[in-house]
């Protein structure tokens, strides 16, 4: 019976939890709400590309760090800096980027995908000012190949009735229980 009048109370702190913890993973160290919000453009790209790294939110300088390029610094004051992908990348892998925001001292990940093809760059055009920067990826023609990880095969049928009697066998069991539970609280 006790059980029964706890139940309501674990459900009612099990969802205050739930609406609190959104809100304190993007707390920051000094108490106030973190609005560091980090991207990387292009997400997917050729090793040897050239991606764009922003620091959205962090007011400091913001340091950027992945297996797949160098170090960056973005400095305090900008928002973007950029970095080039190395040309041993492994393609098809997926690398975490990490943002450190100096500000903060708030770490953020995303994700980068290293894709096959070439990378291209757009040509500079007449402005002498104007830097290309930007870069592209090919994607691989027909779409992904999904593994069907070994869910696909022939049946066999001595499996499929080994599972079904291992299924009829735990129903009965619980049948069973049941029964001679409800029994015992008769007598």
């Amino acid at each position: 019976m006790r059980a029964i009048r706890v139940a309501p109370l674990a459900l009612l702190g099990a969802g205050a939890l739930t609406l609190v913890a959104p809100s304190a993973a993007f707390a920051s160290p000094g108490g106030g709400t973190s609005t560091f919000n980090p991207t990387i453009t292009p997400s997917v790209i050729a090793p040897g590309g050239r991606v764009t790294l922003g620091s959205g939110g962090c007011t400091g300088e913001t340091t950027v760090s992945s297996g797949v390029f160098d170090t960056t610094v973005i400095p305090s004051g900008s928002t973007t800096g950029s970095a080039t992908v190395d040309t041993g990348a492994r393609r098809g892998a997926v690398y975490a980027v990490t943002f450190r925001c100096g500000s903060t001292g708030t770490s953020r990940n995303v994700n980068l995908t290293i894709t096959g093809g070439a990378t291209s760059t757009p040509t500079p055009t007449a402005t002498p000012t104007t830097v290309p920067t930007a870069s592209s990826t090919a994607l691989v023609p027909g779409g992904v190949r999904g593994g069907l990880g070994g869910s696909a095969g022939s049946t066999d049928t001595a499996q499929v009735a080994a599972g079904a009697a291992l299924v009829a066998a735990a129903a009965g069991g619980a049948l069973y229980f049941a029964r001679r539970r409800t029994a015992a609280r008769r007598h």
